[in-house]
């Protein structure tokens, strides 16, 4: 006779990340994990700065807290670097996935050498000149920020599209992430009507790259920003889509459709797509 299989929990589950610093790469990489078990609600609490004992304990206080009141244990993720902070961690009624644990133990062993767990390597600021290399490419992006400045002199990359498929957040994360200088420059309606790019771009041909999206999103979007306007109707949508997509094909601009993508995913393939050289490493 087998054993009977336990039933599934049901309900939201609590996933702490837990950091003695921003909390940024616990974030990171333990979404990644979370978004391979689909169907699932959870509830994220980000628990950084986690730099002393006292500090410590009360993050097991708030885990054990959480463990009580959904009735199953929290995941925790955790970057916590100095060893007594993470033991005291590791006491909490969480499941613990200790990343520092999982990786710096093998590293250590296989380079023969001890780790320095010192706190802030990932995102202090170590190298001055790379911490200055993110600030100036923020500033030009800002600055180059939907037709704006036009200094596409200067510029990596400049970004051409229709109003709302993306283009801005894609320019700063490119400069947060890499130090790429990325302009961008919307096409509007008199320039679709012209049919031809735009003066201040067409010099710098070599340099564009346009983003796409499908009309059903990019309708969405923009009824959000202004409802039962003519901007978001389906055939202004719909016009400038097919127009700038005209604009594309004929000049033979690399492009991307935004629809599906994540910006992390976009800046990253415009990087694979355009082979442009990372300044920073993210």
């Amino acid at each position: 006779m087998g054993i009977a299989a336990e039933p599934r929990a049901v309900g939201r589950r609590t996933v702490f990340f837990v950091s003695d610093q921003t909390g940024v790469t616990a974030e990171t990489l333990g979404h990644s994990l979370m978004t391979q078990f689909e169907g699932l609600e959870f509830r994220a609490v980000t628990l950084p700065f986690v730099s002393t004992v006292d500090k410590a304990e009360e993050v097991v206080r708030r885990i054990d807290r959480a463990a009580l009141e959904d009735g199953r244990r929290p995941i925790v993720f955790s970057t916590i670097v100095h060893d007594e902070l993470r033991e005291v961690v590791r006491r909490s009624h969480g499941l613990c996935l200790d990343f520092f644990a999982a990786f710096v133990g093998p590293l250590e062993r296989e380079l023969d050498t001890r780790s320095t767990h010192r706190t802030g390597r990932a995102h202090g600021i170590a190298d001055p000149a790379a911490y200055s290399a993110r600030i100036n490419a923020t500033n030009f992006a800002l600055a180059n920020d939907d037709g704006a400045g036009g200094d596409y002199a200067h510029a990596d990359i400049v970004l051409i599209g229709v109003s709302r498929c993306g283009k801005t957040p894609t320019c700063l994360y490119l400069a947060l992430q890499y130090g790429i200088f990325a302009a961008n420059y919307p096409l509007t309606e008199e320039d679709l009507d012209c049919g031809r790019l735009p003066a201040r771009i067409d010099p710098f041909r070599t340099k564009l790259f346009a983003l796409t999206i499908k009309p059903e999103r990019l309708q969405q979007i923009r009824n959000e920003r202004r409802p039962n306007s003519r901007y978001a109707s389906a055939p202004q949508v719909r016009y400038e889509l097919h127009s700038a997509e005209a604009l594309i094909a004929q000049h033979g601009i690399p492009s991307l459709d935004t629809t599906e993508c994540s910006i992390e995913e976009i800046a990253s393939r415009i990087l694979n797509t355009t082979g442009i050289e990372r300044r920073l490493r993210g």
